[in-house]
């Protein structure tokens, strides 16, 4: 094909991407097959590889997710991100009412569900998305762009027509309850420690990195707003329904997400339906926004300097249940991590039946005075997981005796240990203690580490118990006889699977292997930083505990981990083993070569916003001219480079440190010397 029609292909292509996009993850109602679907946007990666010419930062591949994006910039909000004040009761409902009628005489209001999650402003320019951006403190946020392109219910550019030439709109980053549940259900899987709540959780997935991890996470949103100096239309609902025809997810009148009313009484039945319903929702909400509809109505009520006066939020109370605990179980983690888990009468709570919850840690038991066969109060944090809140103690058995963690570990009997500055206790003997050893090889296989087909929780522990395993490296010694003199319904076809598994594992990138190592504090986004910046297994052996901190994202903690880990001789000789079978402990080659050796033996931390580069291509380009790049000043430190908004905690260390603060335009120079 000629060039042009290249061009046409790559945008035909991405607009029906685009549509089908939208109607797939807004609308639910899908056009073509996911096969079908998935043909077209790997026809669209090739042809966006062999002329990225044509490709736009909006096209639907950009949401798998592209470049990794280091020290997110801040930037101002054009319109200010109000909080808004908070009601509990009718009677304050009827007060906020009282108090716009008062002013302005009668008018209409705006309710809509106010959903758990976190907000975003997201500006389009010509109907298409140029920036992301966390609330911050209200007048300025993080700009995350890269980030929300991930996000499918987002449009990257705007269907239809009649939207302004520049506006903001503004929404609620969301996991919905079965995306949430299906992510701690591969976290348990994995031996990892299970996410508190929804909303926590899409905090830290937008604070992620590298984009792409950000996609798998599968976030979801709600458009509350739009905004823009030119005139949509009056009607806050209105606007939103505008919205909803250019390709938003906003709030369903049909489902009741959104209505209009004229008093107090018809804004308490919406209030009331959904305190009743609200567990029926894909989504946790945890109250309804009510916002006087017309719009300049709103210019003229104005806002104090917390809020609007315009809109409250009438928060529900947590749901709570009290029944009675059975007794407390202290689980043991693939970190030794001990938690203790209250064991209970079932009982019904946001919609499930909830027989255990959580109890944290010691400090937690200790705060509760928790006793044997005590009536407890549990709720839902962020309406996902249970925990207990409270006791009852006039309801207390007599003679009931206090719940405290025990000394010793209640699987392998070693002496427990806490860690100064940390909530948990630990057992520290995670090469005798039989629940470290399957979780941490449950971890192992586990589909983000070394994503072993045929092996999973259940088939590690019987293999465990059957003694043909006791650390990762056996995995690799196992033979198919091995596992069909196990019987219990092992096949050939089952074993061979395993078998066929263990041997396309050896072909996954050191990175992903030190992930699976298990080493605590050490997460995947660490483990790939660690990987590249090392090149390999000898290498990091050799480094010491400061060359460790000197790689971005690893501070003490995370390097006396690793040398802890590798400290111990047992593990050492895992790892060795593991080598010998044939799995890589050397990082891949990034095919960027070196450019020149200018900046060798010079380490350099880089801070704030720059003009010229992202800061990730800063970084790219000392470490290609032979320098390193640290994440904290320390007396090693060569060189600061600091762009603008770089906090004034690091030019004060670094002035208290007698390290030189340079501009990118210094740094430039010392390159092309």
């Amino acid at each position: 094909m000629e060039r042009k029609e290249m061009k046409e292909r790559i945008g035909k292509l991405s607009e029906e991407l685009a549509q089908h996009n939208h109607r797939y993850y807004v609308l639910a109602a899908p056009a073509i097959s996911d096969h079908e679907f998935d043909l077209k946007l790997k026809e669209l990666e090739r042809l966006e590889k062999e002329f990225p010419e044509f490709a736009s930062p909006n096209s639907p591949t950009q949401r798998v997710g592209g470049d990794i994006t280091k020290g997110f910039p801040t930037v101002a909000h054009k319109y200010p991100m109000l909080s808004l004040g908070n009601t509990y009761s009718r009677e304050e409902v009827a007060d906020f009412v009282a108090r716009v009628e008062k002013s302005v005489g009668t008018t209409t209001y705006s309710m809509e569900l106010k959903y758990d999650g976190v907000a975003i402003s997201l500006t389009y320019m010509n109907g298409e998305l140029v920036r992301g951006v966390t609330r911050g403190d209200g007048e300025k946020g993080e700009e995350i762009t890269a980030n929300i392109r991930t996000i499918k219910t987002i449009p990257l550019k705007l269907q239809g027509s009649g939207w302004p030439e520049e506006m903001e709109v503004r929404g609620e980053v969301i996991f919905t309850k079965d995306r949430f549940d299906e992510l701690n259900r591969q976290r348990a899987e994995e031996g990892e420690d299970l996410y508190a709540n929804p909303r926590n959780t899409a905090a830290g997935s937008l604070k992620q990195q590298d984009p792409k991890e950000v996609a798998k996470r599968g976030l979801d949103n709600f458009i509350y707003s739009v905004q823009s100096d030119a005139s949509i239309t009056r009607s806050h609902f209105e606007n939103l329904a505008h919205g909803r025809s250019w390709g938003f997810k906003t709030p369903d009148p049909e489902r009741r997400f959104i209505e209009r009313a004229a008093s107090v009484e018809s804004i308490m039945a919406f209030i009331d339906h959904w305190e009743k319903h609200r567990n029926e929702l894909e989504m946790i909400i945890d109250g309804v926004v009510i916002k006087v509809d017309d719009l300049l109505v709103q210019e003229e009520l104005g806002n104090t300097a917390k809020g609007p006066r315009w809109a409250v939020a009438y928060k529900y109370a947590p749901e709570q249940a009290l029944t009675r605990l059975r007794g407390v179980t202290f689980q043991v983690g693939r970190t030794g991590a001990v938690t203790p888990v209250a064991e209970l009468d079932p009982v019904v709570l946001a919609g499930t039946t909830v027989k255990r919850a959580s109890l944290f840690n010691a400090d937690q038991l200790e705060r509760l005075d928790l006793h044997d066969g005590d009536m407890v109060m549990v709720e839902k944090a962020g309406e996902i997981i249970p925990q207990v809140v409270g006791v009852d103690p006039t309801k207390r058995p007599v003679g009931a005796k206090r719940v405290v963690l025990p000394e010793t570990c209640p699987e392998c009997g070693t002496v427990l240990q806490r860690v100064e500055g940390e909530a948990q206790h630990y057992c520290p003997n995670e090469n005798g203690c039989p629940p470290q050893i399957t979780r941490r090889i449950e971890h192992f296989v586990s589909r983000r580490a070394m994503n072993i087909d045929g092996l999973g929780a259940e088939t590690v522990e019987e293999f465990f118990r059957a003694g043909l395993i006791r650390d990762a490296a056996d995995l690799y010694d196992l033979t198919e006889k091995q596992i069909l003199d196990l019987g219990k319904g092992w096949k050939e076809k089952s074993a061979k699977k395993v078998i066929d598994g263990l041997m396309a594992s050896r072909q996954v990138p050191f990175e992903q292997v030190l992930f699976a190592l298990g080493i605590r504090h050490v997460g995947e986004t660490v483990a790939k930083k660690i990987a590249r910046t090392t090149g390999g297994l000898d290498r990091i052996l050799a480094m010491s505990r400061e060359e460790l901190t000197a790689i971005d994202e690893v501070g003490e903690v995370i390097a006396g981990s690793i040398m802890d880990f590798m400290a111990v001789e047992a593990n050492r000789s895992m790892v060795e083993r593991l080598r010998s079978h044939g799995l890589s402990m050397v990082a891949e080659d990034t095919g960027k070569p070196a450019l020149s050796e200018r900046l060798k033996g010079l380490s350099f931390v880089v801070s704030g916003v720059f003009r010229n580069f992202s800061r990730d291509g800063i970084k790219e380009a000392i470490e290609r001219n032979g320098g390193k790049v640290s994440g904290s000043i320390s007396s090693k430190t060569s060189y600061l480079v600091a762009g603008s908004d770089m906090g004034p905690a690091k030019r004060a260390k670094a002035e208290d440190l007698k390290v030189p603060v340079i501009d990118e335009d210094e740094l430039t120079r010392m390159i092309n010397e």
